[in-house]
C-alpha cells in the first residue's frame, strides 16, 4: 500500500476508533474501504494491506456488514466480493450529526431566553453577556444548512 494511503488509513482509523469507538482493525477496514471508493476493496486487499490475519478480517468485515457500515457488490465472472462503504449508513450519520446541531442550537436558544428574562431582573452590573449564546446560535443556523446540503447531496447520488 502506498505510504500516503497508509497514514491516510491510521490516521482516519485512529478518528473512527475515538469518534464511533470502533475496535482498531474495524476501524482500519472502513478507513482503508472508504479510501478505496467505488472500486471496492475484496478480502485479500484487506487481508494482505492491513497486515491482519484472516479471520480477524473475517471477523471484522461481518460485523462491520452487521452494522450496515458496509456493502457489497460482485462482478460477472468474478467469485470475488467487493467491499465499499454502504450509502445509507451515510445519510444516516449525516442525519445524527445534523440532529446534533439542531439540539445545540436549541438549547443555546433556550438558554437566551431564560438570561433574557433574568436579564429584566438585573442591574446593568450583573446581567448575562448573551454575544455568545448570539453567535453560536448564528453559526449553528449555518453549520445546519450546510449539513442539510450535504444530506441532499448524498441522496440525490
Amino acid at each position: 500500500m502506498e505510504n500516503k494511503k497508509r497514514e491516510l488509513v491510521e490516521k482516519l482509523g485512529i478518528h473512527f476508533e475515538k469518534k464511533k469507538q470502533m475496535a482498531p482493525v474495524a476501524s482500519r477496514i472502513l478507513s482503508y474501504i472508504i479510501l478505496n471508493g467505488r472500486q471496492g476493496a475484496t478480502f485479500e486487499d484487506l487481508v494482505n494491506d492491513l497486515c491482519a490475519s484472516k479471520s480477524t478480517i473475517s471477523t471484522h468485515l461481518n460485523h462491520l456488514q452487521d452494522l450496515k457500515r458496509l456493502t457489497y457488490f460482485t462482478k460477472t465472472g468474478d467469485r470475488k466480493k467487493y467491499f465499499i462503504l454502504d450509502r445509507e449508513t451515510m445519510i444516516r450519520d449525516v442525519g445524527s450529526m445534523l440532529e446534533e446541531w439542531k439540539s445545540e442550537k436549541e438549547l443555546h436558544s433556550e438558554m437566551i431566553a431564560y438570561k433574557n428574562e433574568m436579564n429584566k431582573t438585573l442591574d446593568d452590573e450583573n446581567k448575562f453577556d448573551l454575544q455568545f449564546h448570539k453567535q453560536f446560535v448564528e453559526f449553528s443556523n449555518e453549520a445546519i444548512k450546510s449539513i442539510s446540503k450535504l444530506k441532499e447531496s448524498i441522496i440525490k447520488q
